[in-house]
């Protein structure tokens, strides 16, 4: 009967033991899970940052359209102005010759509108080259969140396929001492006989 006992604690202590581990690894899975809600916490972060940075430039690109555009009103009223006068000399003087001058001047002033023209279409090419860089700057950090996404996913697929393999490992272990125990109850039960045996022998002598 106190053998029993002994059994009965030691196949309670193992069960035990066999729930602390189990505790652990549910312990281990659940710190896993957090640390990827942090990570992804932080990945949302950083494309914040990256949608803000993006909307300061937008709107540093209108204020510099919007300058751009009173640059181009001002010029406007700088004809006007112009015209007026040019306006006033031919009435006040109504000689060919300084009609003459004041085409060419209004053809120079031509000239200048176009040169002026030619410059707004390179400031334009070169702020669609820097747009073109941002993009394709964003494009290389998605890719690089990408793969770090994909190092992610790997790096569990390795803890997952370790995990199983301690269980399986752990599984093995416990059939191995169930066996043991199984073949410890196996001799007992052989001496059990064996005193019986000997017990029947002892009454024949007598």
């Amino acid at each position: 009967g106190e053998r029993d006992h002994e059994r009965e604690r030691k196949r309670e202590r193992e069960s035990e033991r066999e729930r602390e581990r189990e505790r652990e690894r549910v312990r281990d899975r659940e710190r896993g899970r957090d640390r990827e809600r942090e990570r992804e916490r932080e990945r949302e972060r950083e494309r914040e940052r990256e949608r803000e940075s993006e909307r300061k430039r937008e709107r540093e690109r209108e204020r510099e359209r919007e300058r751009e555009r009173e640059r181009e009103r001002e010029r406007e009223r700088e004809r006007e102005r112009e015209r007026e006068s040019k306006r006033d000399v031919i009435s006040t003087i109504g000689s060919d010759r300084e009609r003459e001058r004041e085409r060419e001047r209004e053809r120079e002033r031509e000239r200048e509108r176009e040169r002026e023209r030619e410059r707004e279409r390179e400031r334009e090419r070169e702020r669609e080259i820097e747009r073109e860089g941002e993009r394709e700057r964003e494009r290389e950090r998605e890719r690089e969140r990408e793969r770090e996404r994909e190092r992610e996913k790997e790096h569990k697929r390795k803890r997952e396929k370790e995990d199983k393999r301690k269980r399986k490992r752990e599984r093995g272990k416990e059939r191995e001492r169930e066996r043991e125990r199984e073949r410890e109850r196996e001799r007992e039960r052989e001496r059990e006989r064996e005193r019986e045996r000997e017990r029947e022998r002892e009454r024949e002598r007598t």
